[in-house]
């Protein structure tokens, strides 16, 4: 029998340790070695994100960040496994070359340009999970891509944000470090027989185990974890977050989709809650003109109009303006988004088509025929047009608006001026809305614009002649907003003067919420809080409406405002005029469904009830559903009902009155 001779030589703290072993053990417990590293530092930056968010977190001390942390480890594994297969392959692999100099500098090229690249994007959400609320996905990859000035604004965020940046570099020069410390060098293997022999069975054993941590589980009969798999271990759901890391989120939605067929709920229930198919006999002496303004980031806590009943200890407004249009309008405080960014906001607001995990407007669907707000407009010979002083093409508002149907569209091309460009999205609101101005005061009547601000936006800068203006507030965007309120005011100055002003409804709202100040904002419904008001200079539209109302309720109030009176698609509900309203909102986390009706809250995933809650329970803190059986199968069958009925219109391309 040969003898085993071991050497193995490894460098730690500066001493040399040689070993020769044909069965490779210890040359596998080094590539163990370094991926637990990768498992150490995932722990890291679990921590890190939780103190650059600790605000928006609620905890009952250190045991549940920790049973956080071990809950974790689950999708550290999954994410950390999938990065790593080419180097664990490489690793286990019996080339008998594995322990030369040469093969140990790929390996290490190999793991680090992968782990890094992935490590990166957890340091990415300590800044952006503020914005979201949600892990990083693949699909968050869509806005950015849609912008011209993509340069720009990572060297604006590089800037804005190089403490995280520094933090990153220290990690990735300990994690390179640490790998050092221990090496392999050049090993003659003895008993070829053996050495093969042994490798493969360690070569299945290994891949049994990398295949048994991607998926969560060695059972056939469980499916691969998945995101939503992260509720199943955290009493409040924002807690899932933690418990994820943004590598993982983004691998497990890499080619998944929303968008797939269902059923299981009645028709009946759909048409009785939802009524899909809706028909108004608003009758219009005059076509009102239409202008619809959203607001760049405009989240409800801003707003202190919309805030006057919710006894938020020493609340301020940033918003004069908006808050003295509001004594003259008819206003919503309980209105939501129905998305998360802006590009999910352009196809709610305008179409009526929300978007959960994925974007509608980033769908395989997007570039379908669809009806909205633009075509009947159209239909009704306005002059329909849509302002953004961005880049043109920016947040692929312009290529949607040509699905829309709309017949001009002004950008930042057309304003023509880059004196006025902010230098990171585009021309600043106060000049870009005089120029709106402008344009809308040469359209024949009846017209439809849409506006579409820029200003209110990271890196929360204003123009420099309007420094010490504007209170500066808690937080960054105090300051942005009200630099933007201000743009709004003047141009409500200037357009009151004109003959049109007097035949024109206004509508205000926002795409989504930003930056959080008060406590009453960081409950996971209130962050998607958002102002939504009707201004008719008549006084036509008045008073405050206390109900449920969300995005996609603004296009059928602009048919029954412009008194289109055809059959059209809508999932929302008329705000105006509509003896049969049946308020709800329904939204989506990024992780799981938010479904809101009558004194109820319902939070599902696909054909899961996870939670329902009572409608003062905005921060999803206690669990009614083993309390309220009943009402919980009521609230899954009307949420699964508005999936199944948006899911199979979208799929066969019934996005109008089919």
């Amino acid at each position: 029998k040969k003898a085993l001779i071991f050497y193995i030589s490894t460098e730690m703290s500066g001493r040399n340790i040689h070993m020769q072993d044909s069965y490779r053990l210890k040359e596998h417990a080094v590539t163990i070695y370094r991926l637990a590293l990768a498992f150490l530092f995932y722990f890291v930056a679990r921590i890190l994100f939780f103190l650059f968010n600790k605000d928006l977190f609620e905890l009952n001390g250190i045991t549940d960040f920790l049973s956080m942390c071990l809950w974790g480890l689950s999708f550290d594994s999954a994410a950390i496994l999938y990065i790593n297969l080419l180097f664990i392959l490489l690793s286990f692999l019996p080339l008998l070359i594995n322990t030369t100099k040469r093969f140990q500098t790929i390996l290490i090229w190999v793991y680090f340009s992968t782990n890094l690249i992935a490590y990166a994007t957890n340091f990415v959400d300590f800044i952006y999970y503020k914005y979201t609320f949600t892990r990083s996905t693949l699909a968050s990859l869509e806005s950015i891509s849609q912008e011209p000035n993509k340069a720009g604004l990572i060297f604006s965020f590089i800037t804005d944000y190089w403490h995280v940046f520094l933090l990153f570099f220290i990690c990735a020069y300990v994690w390179v470090k640490l790998y050092k410390k221990v090496n392999t060098t050049k090993v003659s293997y003895v008993g070829k027989l053996k050495y093969f022999g042994s490798s493969v069975v360690a070569f299945i054993i290994v891949g049994i185990l990398t295949i048994g941590g991607i998926r969560g589980d060695f059972k056939h009969s469980t499916r691969p974890i998945n995101l939503v798999d992260a509720s199943r271990h955290v009493s409040s759901p924002e807690h899932a977050n933690i418990v994820l890391n943004t590598p993982f989120a983004i691998i497990r939605t890499f080619n998944a989709s929303d968008f797939k067929k269902r059923k299981g709920v009645s028709q009946e229930i759909i048409n009785t809650t939802f009524q899909p198919i809706k028909q108004y006999d608003n009758e219009v002496t005059e076509k009102p003109n239409i202008v619809l303004i959203i607001v760049e980031s405009f989240g409800r806590e801003y707003t202190g109009s919309f805030n006057k009943e919710r006894n938020i200890e020493n609340y301020i407004s940033y918003t004069p303006f908006i808050d003295s249009l509001a004594n003259h309008s008819l206003i919503f405080p309980n209105a939501y988004a129905n998305g998360r960014k802006s590009i999910h906001a352009m196809s709610s607001i305008l179409a009526g088509i929300p978007s959960f995990k994925t974007a509608y407007t980033s769908s395989p669907y997007a570039n379908k025929k669809i009806a909205s707000i633009v075509s009947a407009l159209n239909e009704m010979d306005y002059d329909t047009s849509f302002f953004h002083g961005a880049p043109n093409g920016s947040m692929g508002f312009l290529g949607f608006g040509n699905v829309l149907g709309y017949d001009h569209y002004y950008g930042m091309t057309e304003y023509n001026n880059d004196a006025d460009y902010d230098g990171i999205w585009g021309i600043w609101d106060e000049p870009f809305l005089d120029f709106t101005a402008n344009i809308l005061s040469k359209k024949k009547q009846p017209f439809m614009g849409t506006i579409f601000t820029v200003s209110s936006h990271t890196p929360y800068i204003i123009p420099e002649k309007y420094e010490g203006k504007f209170p500066k507030g808690d937080i960054d965007m105090h300051q942005c907003i009200g630099y933007t309120d201000f743009a709004l005011k003047k141009f409500f100055d200037k357009v009151s003067k004109e003959p049109w002003y007097q035949n024109s409804v206004f509508v205000i709202t926002g795409d989504h919420s930003n930056q959080i100040h008060y406590s009453e904002y960081s409950k996971i419904v209130n962050r998607f809080g958002l102002p939504l008001l009707i201004f008719d200079p008549s006084g036509k539209y008045s008073g405050v409406d206390n109900s449920l109302a969300q995005q996609i309720d603004i296009y059928p109030t602009l048919m029954t405002i412009a008194g289109y009176k055809k059959p059209f698609r809508s999932w929302g509900n008329s705000l105006v005029g509509d003896t049969i309203r049946s308020p709800f909102v329904i939204t989506h986390t990024g992780t799981n469904l938010l479904f809101l009706k009558d004194s109820l809250i319902y939070m599902g995933n696909e054909d899961k009830a996870l939670g329902l809650y009572h409608m003062e329970d905005k921060g999803l803190t206690h669990n009614l559903m083993s309390e309220k059986e009943r009402e919980t199968e009521q609230m899954k069958a009307m949420a699964n009902g508005f999936m199944q009925d948006y899911m199979n219109r979208i799929i066969e391309g019934r996005l109008d009155v089919q």
